[in-house]
């Protein structure tokens, strides 16, 4: 309820709202706790009240603390239900953090005129992009179980093994461990196939002296993390090894500048710079870092064009890379979170080039 008390300090008292409907499925993970609601609406006076469907209803009463919750009945009108609900709470102006044309069209039908309702689904991730403590304890444990999944990776891969058995073997070492699953699609892409960035993995065989970039995410409690290592399978060649520094510099130098009030732009250029120098600028093809919570891809956007500023409680990867059509790639990604005066990496594991085999 903590969150939701969060949204109507922000929704009500800052922004003049009366009410809020939230519709998309992460935020309703968010502010309930638990998968399968349809929908939430949470009025300035009185109880909050979660929408399911039957086969969420028993969850939804079992773990749906604080909340009122309202069976969608088998072909009705939930959207008119709403509207009728929102008209006996008496809101005036109901914010709605996202809603399809169809719904919009049904809702605005059944207040008639008699309720304003405007789109802010900006004003959730205000909320969501700072972790709570129990969040960040979900991210930490994600964090280890993913440390975990990549010590695997470095154990497992060797010549002659196909991506997809190195991904199974890694997903196997992060649920015996506690994962609740991963948190994207696990890549493990090798040899020419390292320097696509979202690669995933596929029936190739990993070769002696290929670049083996292993991306990599837990899930715990619906909360998630990601990772990446590069590695060779044997000695890497002269050109790799100094591939490699340049991506780690550019990672080290810039977390070490992420801290509270730093501009996400700024983090950006200052990897970019160093890969830049090294004359590599161009192989450089995607963005510093990005949020991660309930989701993968959050805000705040560490990138050339991102506007965000840092703040305490945000939890962001750093991951520079280098892809070199026809030679392959080379990532290397944390996920860290923004303290008091600097960031910790909730990621931890070896900066290795070479496997152990």
């Amino acid at each position: 309820m903590k969150k939701v008390e969060a949204l109507r300090k922000l929704a009500f008292e800052k922004k003049g709202f009366d009410g809020f409907l939230i519709t998309n499925e992460m935020n309703l993970l968010y502010f309930t706790g638990f998968p399968g609601a349809t929908f939430l609406l949470v009025p300035e006076n009185g109880e909050s009240i979660i929408y399911v469907h039957s086969t969420n209803y028993e969850q939804a009463k079992a773990e749906g603390e604080g909340f009122e919750v309202e069976l969608v009945k088998l072909g009705g009108n939930l959207m008119r239900d709403i509207a009728a609900q929102v008209k006996s709470f008496g809101i005036e102006n109901l914010a709605v953090d996202t809603l399809s044309f169809e719904d919009y069209e049904k809702l605005m039908k059944g207040l008639k005129d008699e309720t304003k309702v405007k789109m802010e689904n900006k004003l959730v991730w205000e909320l969501r992009k700072v972790k709570y403590a129990r969040e960040i304890e979900f991210m930490q444990k994600a964090g280890e179980l993913t440390s975990e999944g990549m010590k695997t990776a470095y154990e497992v891969i060797k010549p002659q093994m196909r991506e997809y058995e190195v991904a199974a073997e890694i997903e196997y070492a992060m649920r015996k461990k506690g994962s609740w699953g991963t948190a994207f699609e696990t890549i493990v892409a090798s040899g020419v196939r390292s320097a696509f960035p979202h690669g995933g993995c596929a029936d190739r065989k990993i070769e002696k002296g290929d670049l083996v970039v292993v991306d990599i995410g837990a899930s715990y409690r619906h909360y998630r993390s990601d990772m990446t290592r590069t590695v060779t399978a044997g000695e890497p060649s002269t050109k790799q090894r100094k591939l490699y520094k340049i991506v780690k510099t550019a990672q080290e130098k810039a977390f070490q500048t992420v801290k509270p009030k730093a501009k996400a732009k700024e983090i950006d250029e200052i990897a970019r710079k160093v890969i830049e120098d090294a004359g590599y600028g161009e192989y450089f093809v995607h963005g510093l870092g990005h949020g991660v919570g309930l989701e993968v891809h959050e805000p705040p956007t560490l990138s050339q064009e991102s506007k965000d500023e840092l703040d305490i409680g945000n939890i962001v990867t750093i991951e520079p890379g280098i892809y070199i059509v026809g030679f392959g790639g080379i990532r290397i990604e944390d996920t860290v979170i923004v303290q008091k005066k600097n960031a910790e990496k909730l990621t931890k594991g070896a900066y290795t080039l070479e496997t152990r085999w």
